[in-house]
This record gives C-alpha cells, structure tokens and sequence, in this order.
C-alpha cells in the first residue's frame, strides 16, 4: 500500500472536497461531494452525536444513494449547513428523484466548538451559508488544518483541525479519509510531542517526529481543553471512501472498521462525552472479484488512513488570535 498522488481523499476519482469557514466565529464547513449520487452509510460509536438524516444510511431503508456528505461545527446550529448544501444542488436539478419531484440526500454531522475563543454573537445562523460556500468551493484539493469544520476544533492539548489520507491497495482500490479532530481525548502522547498513529505515518506526512520513547503505560496529562472550555463539548467526525463497489452493507462495515483509527490515533477515544462517527462512501467504480478478502483490506486500510489523517489534521493547525489552546507546530517552535 502506499499514498495516493495527493495523500488526499479526493486520490479516489469523482470525489471531492470544499472547505469555507468563518475566522471571526472560528468555526467552519467541509463537505465531501462527487460527480453524482454515491453508496454511503454510518457508524456512530461515540455517547454524544449530533447528525441528519443518518437513518437513511442504514442498509434497509430505501435511499440508495447521497449527494453529499457534511461534516461541521456549531454543534446543533451546525446541522444548518446540510440545508445550505441541500438548497444549493437542488437549484443545480441534483437530488433524489421522486415523481416529478428531486430531493437532495446530505447527511450530515456536528462537532462542537461552541467554546474556543471566537465571536459566537451571531443573530442569523451562520451555517446555511457556508456550506454553500463549500460546496461552491469543491475541487480535487484543498486545504488542511484550521479549515473547513477543523477551523474551531481543539483536542485535550492542541488545536485540533481537519486531515485527510489515502492509500493505494495492492490490486489498485483506492481508499481515503477526511476528518475534523475535536475530541475530549489526545492526539498526542503524554510527552506532548509525538503522535500516538506515529506507528502508522508514511514518509513525514505528520512530521517525521516518530514514536515516543518512553516505556510503558505513561500517565495522560490533565486536559488543557477542559479548563480552557470549561466544558465537556468534543467530537471525531469522519468520512471514509473508496472506488471498490460496496453496498450500503459493505459500507457499515468499513465504517465501522475505520474506527479502529480513531482508537489508534486519539487516547481516550469513544468516549460517553464525543459524538466519534464515521459516514462510508464508495462511488463504485471498482468491482469487488473476492468481496470477502478485499472488504478486509479495504476496512483495514480505511482505519490506517482515518489514523494518518487525525495526525495529519493536528500537524497542519496553524495559530490564530484568540485561540484558548496553541497550535501543536507553534509549541515545538516550529511555527
């Protein structure tokens, strides 16, 4: 296996990604699109998530397609931006078709970053407006880091941010993930200075920085994020995909794989206070000829790629005024 042309989920043809946020608010929207309507579904595995319309995902109900998948900030005012995404591909004839009539499919997920030093005195939501700028912003790259729905995002130590990653099986299935990093737990060891996916990095995409020396089970430090919030307010929201032809079946599985780099990468994770889900896309172009063995490496290199693209988010934060956590780069006087 190795990283796709750009390390990106957007390696997989057909997809891609748009970014807008708010620099004042410090919060924003990311979302994951493509040339038309994808196979999808969930796995929620944290005790505090916020989503719409994931019902629909699951394998008996009878959507068998989405349009887009949102992942943002604001806490429940977040789940506004599905609408903004909605209304946007409605006007462009995308949607569900119905009669005579087309309805867009856009689940969607919230983190929240209610508490980390932006101006939350908004009179009109502004979620609905950004993601219709993020979807106006969709393109093969984009950014990484304080972006998108990682814009506010804060871990028990640093800041947090949105990552991406892929890989490239052995028989040429492409897998990739993106993620907004909000957890109570941390990315990084107790040292502060190396990444718990250390073990999983290819090159330096993270770094370089390595597993940390230390021996043994080591004490976590106490939380920086909880005095700094005064809250308990968190979430790892995910999106796993794939050009391998799965059913919304297939799919579940690989979320409910990818998770496992949630484990890997943040400590403690799944936790009673974050919302930890991961949405699974596939845009079929790739028919399965041993489905049985390659879903087993198509979950296992989607909880490789979702454990890269958490350190890949906290790596790439950048400091910004007013922020109540540092930058992980800026504390190591790299930034």
């Amino acid at each position: 296996m190795k990283p796709g042309p750009r390390n990106l989920i957007t390696d997989i043809a057909g997809l891609r990604v748009g970014n807008a946020q708010d620099d004042r608010v410090k919060t924003g929207v990311t979302l994951l699109t493509g040339d038309g309507p994808f196979t999808a579904s969930v796995a929620v595995m944290g005790g505090a998530p916020g989503t719409r319309e994931t019902d629909l995902l699951a394998p008996d109900k009878t959507a068998p397609g989405v349009d887009a998948l949102v992942l943002s900030g604001g806490s429940a005012f977040g789940l506004a931006a599905a609408q903004g995404v909605m209304d946007a591909l409605h006007e462009q004839g995308r949607g569900f078709e119905v009669f005579s009539a087309r309805v867009p499919i856009v689940p969607a997920a919230i983190l929240f970053d209610l508490l980390n030093g932006g101006a939350k005195d908004w009179r009109d939501n502004p979620y609905p407006a950004l993601g219709r700028a993020a979807l106006d912003a969709a393109a093969d790259g984009f950014a990484l880091g304080s972006v998108g729905a990682g814009a506010g995002a804060q871990t028990a130590q640093h800041k947090g941010g949105l990552g991406s990653s892929s890989l490239v099986l052995e028989d040429g299935i492409t897998v990739g993930a993106l993620v907004a990093v909000n957890p109570m737990g941390s990315v990084t060891t107790p040292s502060g200075r190396h990444f718990w996916a250390a073990p999983f990095e290819i090159g330096a995409e993270f770094g370089g920085l390595g597993p940390d020396p230390a021996p043994g089970l080591q004490p976590l430090p106490e939380s920086r994020k909880v005095h700094a919030m005064a809250a308990l307010g968190n979430t790892t929201i995910a999106i796993v995909a794939t050009d391998a032809a799965l059913d919304k079946a297939q799919c579940h599985r690989m979320a409910v794989a990818a998770h496992d780099g949630i484990g890997r990468a943040i400590h403690p994770a799944h936790s009673p206070m974050d919302g930890d889900l991961v949405f699974a896309a596939s845009t079929g172009a790739r028919p399965l000829e041993m489905p049985a063995m390659q879903l087993s490496e198509i979950g296992h290199a989607a909880s490789l790629c979702l454990a890269r693209a958490i350190a890949r988010a906290v790596w790439e934060a950048s400091p910004a005024p007013n922020d109540s956590l540092p930058a992980l780069r800026q504390e190591l006087g790299l930034r």
